[in-house]
């Protein structure tokens, strides 16, 4: 139940907390089977605990400052267009790239000019575990983020938690 006061003030807080909460944002989705695979990878992404939810990219790039390259996170996107992003220490500092979500699938966006598409899967596990095992196999797998052309290297995700021993 929503109810409103006569007092000014009181409205006003109430749309100041409105304010602070969460912006969600939805997805049209083209058939029930993307919703179903969209919720099935959300469960697997915050069981994984390198989930962060929603944390922005400036925020993403501040956690993984200060951890070796190739240390990762999947975040929600902040463009509205797409779920995911992940996001991963290189060299040269955080580079945040978006994963679209298509009918039956998750790939991660590439530059319009490329004319190579980039695999896709049913699940963003699966993405993540196929640039991991990319990396470790000798074959690179390169990225445009920001004009700059680098190989993209998943070596290990950035946990929310430490788990005990």
């Amino acid at each position: 139940m929503v109810t409103f006061s006569k007092n000014p003030a009181v409205n006003d807080d109430c749309f100041m907390v409105a304010k602070m909460q969460k912006q969600y944002h939805y997805k049209t989705f083209v058939s029930e089977d993307q919703f179903l695979m969209v919720l099935e990878t959300l469960r697997g992404l915050r069981e994984s605990d390198f989930y962060w939810s929603a944390i922005t990219g400036k925020e993403a790039g501040i956690v993984l400052s200060r951890q070796a390259p190739g240390t990762f996170l999947i975040r929600e996107s902040s463009d509205r267009q797409h779920l995911f992003t992940l996001s991963v220490k290189t060299n040269t500092g955080t580079k945040n790239l978006r994963i679209v979500c298509e009918e039956d699938s998750f790939h991660l966006q590439t530059d319009p000019g490329n004319v190579e598409k980039a695999p896709r899967f049913n699940c963003v596990l699966k993405l993540v575990d196929f640039y991991i095992r990319l990396g470790t196999s000798g074959f690179v797998y390169y990225i445009n983020a920001g004009g700059e052309r680098m190989p993209l290297m998943l070596v290990k995700p950035l946990y929310l938690s430490i788990s005990p021993l």
